[in-house]
């Protein structure tokens, strides 16, 4: 081996070996003071990748976990207002049992002004929590949690949207009901056989045709009603049911009476006419009974007559009531009784007076559910809507002694499908809370298993590192004396020099 002064590869050895070695000392010191083993992108390049993967899934489900909780809490926001709204019920429903008994011998215009207060709240607390047409909550609530393979996953669903999820008193479909004194019976009818257990209409149909108006609807009109019976046929309680349930729009409501027979209740105007039994089985009324809504003040007309079309002079006629007065006239263009009805709803509608075909289809009912008067002022040159001359037309009062039960009936009918619904309501809420809390328990323990693999592959064995910095500082220490030698060595050249 020759001796050189000019390259000491001994010392670049050296050199290069304490670079190495402090490197290696400057990353263990890093990763002790950072506690990561990765503290830069070349100390891991896959690791960090799936590291980064890992820390992000657990930020989408730490806010994901956050989003649960303010769903749930929303959710008992609305769960809270339900339990009230079923509170109501509870009281309305107390209210109609009272005045369904016959030998209740209170006022029951007190009962139905607290039930009308009662119905007005049920709506306002529904606006409250959301939960009417166009109503914050009225929608298909979604949460993301996150944690899932796809955005849909990621996602908890709980739908409250729709008419059926709506809670104010019009959806419930008891905003018509009533507990004062009043309803129809069914002039002609003999059936008193509406139990729960007796059979009607098996392999048979019954149709029932109403001529209804009240403020919600824009046009009188016939409705027609069909029970059907199916192949063994309905008790009285499923023929009221689907009676019901083509009804609630019109502010009507068929029940039971303590006689077994088919009753009518409902502050909307209306009469009634029953066809034959199609098919087969046992009716549920009898054939041509007819009924008018009892529960109102009303007049009833004579047979319609046209206005002439020669008429010079039209036929004038004022309805008033404590709310105000409405002059109404008819003229040779208003030929039809369907005409004429229109021409009334559309000046009395405000006031509460409403026009209906009788149940006959010959003459026309006027009724309100507060009293009030008709005065003909002018009689037409020829033909009359009206009775023949001028002067005051007579209004029968509600009739609150005949039949005193059947809107109270009526109502109960009413209320239990209410409670039905606003189970179904408050099912769906509860299953939504339900939903949100397992998905937060799944997001937790997906939080835990995120971080303890970020952790095996992001953080630093502490234990390893403080081994490796103490061999770090040993073998920085040996490489400076070892280059100290290394620099020493060219020195021994001088040697051969020497002479």
């Amino acid at each position: 081996m020759s001796f050189s002064i000019q390259t000491n590869v001994s010392s670049l050895i050296a050199q290069e070996n304490l670079r190495v070695n402090n490197e290696f000392q400057s990353r263990t010191i890093a990763r002790l003071t950072s506690g990561y083993r990765i503290t830069a992108s070349g100390d891991d390049a896959a690791g960090l990748a799936v590291a980064n993967k890992y820390r992000s899934d657990i930020a989408e489900l730490v806010q994901g976990v956050r989003n649960a909780n303010d769903g749930i809490s929303t959710l008992q926001i609305v769960d809270g207002g339900l339990n009230n709204v079923a509170k109501i019920l509870d009281r309305l429903k107390t209210l109609a049992t009272q005045s369904a008994s016959s030998t209740f011998t209170g006022n029951r215009t007190t009962l139905n002004n607290e039930y009308q207060a009662l119905l007005t709240e049920i709506t306002r607390q529904a606006n409250n929590i959301g939960l009417v047409s166009g109503g914050t909550n009225n929608v298909n609530i979604t949460v993301y949690g996150g944690g899932g393979s796809t955005q849909a996953n990621s996602q908890v669903s709980m739908d409250l949207s729709g008419s059926i999820n709506r809670v104010d008193s019009g959806s419930l479909g008891i905003n018509s009901t009533s507990v004062a004194g009043g309803g129809s019976t069914l002039t002609g009818n003999s059936v008193t056989t509406l139990s729960s257990t007796t059979s009607h209409l098996a392999a048979g149909s019954q149709s029932f045709t109403f001529r209804v108006y009240n403020s919600s609807l824009s046009t009188h009109g016939n409705v027609t009603v069909t029970v059907t019976g199916g192949t063994s046929g309905v008790s009285g309680t499923d023929a009221v049911t689907q009676l019901n349930s083509s009804l609630a729009q019109y502010g009507v409501t068929a029940a039971i009476n303590t006689s077994s027979a088919l009753t009518f209740g409902g502050t909307a105007a209306f009469s009634v006419s029953v066809s034959a039994v199609s098919g087969g089985g046992n009716a549920i009324a009898t054939a041509t009974a007819t009924a008018v809504n009892q529960g109102t003040y009303r007049y009833t007309s004579d047979a319609f007559s046209s206005v002439s079309a020669s008429t010079t002079n039209g036929e004038v006629v004022t309805f008033q009531n404590a709310s105000g007065a409405a002059n109404v006239t008819f003229t040779s263009s208003h030929t039809t009784q369907d005409l004429a009805i229109s021409v009334i709803n559309a000046q009395t509608a405000s006031l509460g007076i409403y026009a209906v075909v009788d149940a006959d289809g010959t003459g026309f009912s006027v009724q309100s559910a507060s009293d009030f008067s008709i005065v003909k002022t002018q009689a037409a040159d020829a033909g009359t809507v009206f009775t023949t001359g001028t002067g005051a037309k007579t209004v029968t009062d509600a009739d609150t002694t005949a039949l005193t039960t059947a809107n109270a009936l009526a109502s109960l009918s009413a209320l239990a499908t209410a409670v039905t619904n606003l189970g179904v309501v408050q099912g769906k809420v509860g299953t939504g809370q339900n939903k949100l809390q397992y998905a937060i328990t799944l997001a937790q323990s997906q939080i835990s298993s995120f971080s303890a693999a970020e952790s095996r592959i992001r953080d630093a064995d502490m234990a390893a590192e403080a081994a490796n910095l103490t061999k770090a500082q040993v073998l920085q220490q040996a490489s400076l004396a070892a280059m100290a030698q290394a620099n020493a060595a060219p020195q021994a050249v001088l040697a051969l020099l020497r002479g």
